[in-house]
């Protein structure tokens, strides 16, 4: 579908759109956000296929997270920065109408975004974000999936 821009009125130039939709500078910052998450899961699912097949991953905004304040050391269900929630998983259960629910990981984009500045930086804390709930996940320890995990 072409593009149309509006005729140059009174000389201030053709007006349209800058870039053209489709390219990835055209993507808002939620939608580059979610393609890092699953640029950064997609290597664990190639490695995992059967044990990841009912695991859904999601990324929402801030936490929704009822925390005690006295808490100091999350479960490990709960990858943070400090008292901050990074991401978490959500285990299989049953939502309040009683249908099966399936087990999510649920990363937190602002949090996230914070303490990253740049994409480098981004790609790394979220390939250990969720390296640490899938390891979470798998019961398994996050270094018997990434060798070179670091807490």
């Amino acid at each position: 579908m072409p593009v149309q821009s509006s005729r140059d009125r009174r000389g201030h130039g053709i007006r349209g759109p800058l870039i053209p939709p489709g390219t990835p500078r055209h993507r808002s910052v939620s939608q580059r956000f979610d393609a890092a998450v699953v640029d950064a899961y997609t290597p664990l699912l190639d490695a995992y296929p059967e044990q990841l097949l009912n695991l859904d991953v999601a990324v929402d905004t801030i936490p929704r997270m009822r925390l005690r304040p006295d808490l100091t050391v999350f479960p490990e269900e709960i990858a943070a920065d400090g008292p901050v929630p990074l991401g978490r998983v959500i285990p299989a259960g049953v939502d309040s109408q009683g249908h099966p629910t399936r087990a999510r990981i649920v990363i937190f984009r602002k949090p996230v975004e914070q303490r990253c500045t740049g994409v480098i930086e981004r790609t790394e804390l979220l390939r250990r974000v969720l390296t640490q709930l899938v390891a979470a996940h798998l019961n398994m320890d996050p270094t018997d999936i990434d060798p070179g995990f670091h807490d």
